[in-house]
């Protein structure tokens, strides 16, 4: 196998090429897909901002500090943030779900 980059011989377990750090896709896992959801665990007043930063991977200070910035300077952010509370749909209890289909049955 060869980096398809530089062009340098690789071994078949190879996940990097040791010359110019090109990903070969060997090993690779694929992530399970994210579903925007408001973050119960994490909220302050709804779980919008925390359920936004959960979903774009980002710090939930950040997310905050824009949605206030919005909400103060045009007035949109606190019917957006009204409207996204009520739309997007919540984690409460999928951790649950998720704990009770994941053990096996037992005899």
């Amino acid at each position: 196998m060869y980096c398809t980059k530089c062009g340098v011989q690789l071994r078949a377990e190879d996940c990097f090429c040791s010359r110019c750090g090109q990903i070969t896709g060997v090993g690779r896992v694929e992530a399970p897909p994210r579903r925007l959801m408001l973050d119960t665990a994490n909220k302050k007043i709804g779980g919008v901002c925390a359920g936004i930063a959960r979903y774009a991977d980002i710090d939930v200070v950040v997310v905050r500090v824009l949605w206030l910035v919005v909400a103060f300077s045009t007035g949109v952010g606190f019917l957006a943030y009204l409207v996204a509370w009520i739309v997007i749909p919540s984690d409460r209890g999928l951790e649950a779900r998720a704990a009770m289909t994941a053990v096996p049955q037992g005899s």
